[in-house]
């Protein structure tokens, strides 16, 4: 009965898929027809254009080696009358996929190496599904946010709170990170004296950071043991889902530098576009600093919440390489000056969201893993 439901679900979503071997397209199509999916497939990547034009597809596998032109070449064609498509690239071998830099601008949002077994495809394909309902919603909503600005800003809260009570929490050890976060950077944003716009700016950036969770498998986001490397490599992928989600609405694009680049390290070795130090968005770098604070001060399935004393030795040795140090420095101050405010945010947040409910909303699994041996903070 759940497997018919779930078929019946995947009905709804068209997919086509461009490769100019006949029987790739044949596999995909008894593969993904199995799975539910409306399937079209095409092996002429000119034609494909212009079906894309012409017909409503909700994502696309696309080859990356053809004739007349290549992969990149067709999202290239694609990405002037058509900005939303969810597109994965099939590639033969690693090293023939296109760089980075390419994949980045033309916003294709993952690939995958060609392989008889389509498992670890059909799970880019259901985390790429989700993203795509998850930014329809969006788009239903923006839709209708119409009429006055009163009306627009009124809208834009209710249109928070309902996102928020979508995302069903998954995990009780991560219940209220978001709210906290949110909490946190508002914190580090006042002792800055940022102007209102931008404390807002981080207050709803810190509820919907995590929201590109919603696109990663449930079975690598539950995971309890320690995570492979291509599953870590799909949990890297949420800050890009998440700004691939809320792009289509107009009123959430200030946070979207936040959703995008809160796991940006100032040494440049952080993702998903390994910016460094001032080309990370400032606001970005204020919830790192947040983002990190909570993951190391709650308690997790794996570990316990670590001793403030700990936690601040962590953010000091990490500050130039991990964090901004001006940032890092500041909430250090504020951790040292301010104890009374930051125990109100961990002790009423988690008590209204453990005991009360009342903050259930955008409550986003949270495996976050804090290795003080290596004096390196990895949270995801």
């Amino acid at each position: 009965m759940r497997k018919n439901m779930h078929t019946q679900v995947n009905s709804q979503y068209k997919i086509i898929a461009v490769d100019d071997e006949i029987g790739i397209l044949d596999s995909l199509k008894v593969f993904l027809s199995k799975a539910g999916y409306t399937f079209v497939g095409v092996t002429n990547p000119i034609e494909a254009i212009e079906k894309v034009k012409n017909e409503h597809f909700d994502l696309m596998l696309l080859d990356f080696l053809m004739t007349p032109i290549h992969g990149d070449q067709v999202v290239e064609e694609i990405r002037k009358f058509n900005k939303d498509l969810y597109i994965l690239l099939l590639t033969g071998h690693k090293d023939l996929a296109p760089p980075l830099e390419t994949i980045k601008r033309l916003d294709i949002q993952g690939y995958c190496e060609k392989s008889d077994q389509f498992g670890q495809l059909l799970l880019l394909i259901e985390s790429g599904i989700k993203a795509v309902s998850q930014m329809q919603l969006i788009k239903n909503i923006n839709n209708e946010l119409q009429s006055t600005y009163d009306k627009l800003e009124a809208s834009y809260m209710e249109t928070i709170e309902i996102l928020r009570f979508t995302v069903e929490a998954k995990d009780s050890y991560t219940r209220g990170h978001s709210d906290r976060v949110a909490e946190y950077s508002e914190l580090i944003g006042k002792a800055l004296s940022l102007p209102d716009a931008d404390l807002k700016t981080l207050k709803i950036g810190g509820l919907f950071h995590d929201i590109g969770k919603i696109g990663i498998p449930d079975n690598i986001l539950l995971k309890a043991t320690k995570l492979e490397p291509n599953e870590y490599s799909e949990i890297q992928n949420h800050p890009a889902i998440g700004a691939h989600i809320l792009s289509n609405a107009t009123i959430f694009k200030d946070i979207i530098p936040i959703v995008k680049h809160h796991h940006e390290r100032f040494d440049g070795k952080g993702y998903p576009s390994k910016l460094a130090g001032n080309e990370i968005p400032y606001l970005a770098r204020i919830t790192a600093v947040a983002d990190a604070f909570d993951a190391m001060t709650s308690r997790r399935s794996y570990r316990d919440s670590l001793p403030l004393d700990v936690v601040k030795e962590e953010i000091r040795k990490n500050s130039g390489t991990q964090f901004d140090p001006e940032i890092a420095s500041l909430f250090l101050n504020i951790l040292d000056n301010q104890p009374d405010e930051i125990n109100r945010i961990m002790r009423n947040l988690k008590i209204s969201s453990y005991s009360h409910g009342l903050y259930p909303w955008l409550l986003l699994l949270q495996k976050e893993i804090v290795s003080v041996n290596t004096f390196t903070i990895s949270f995801i």
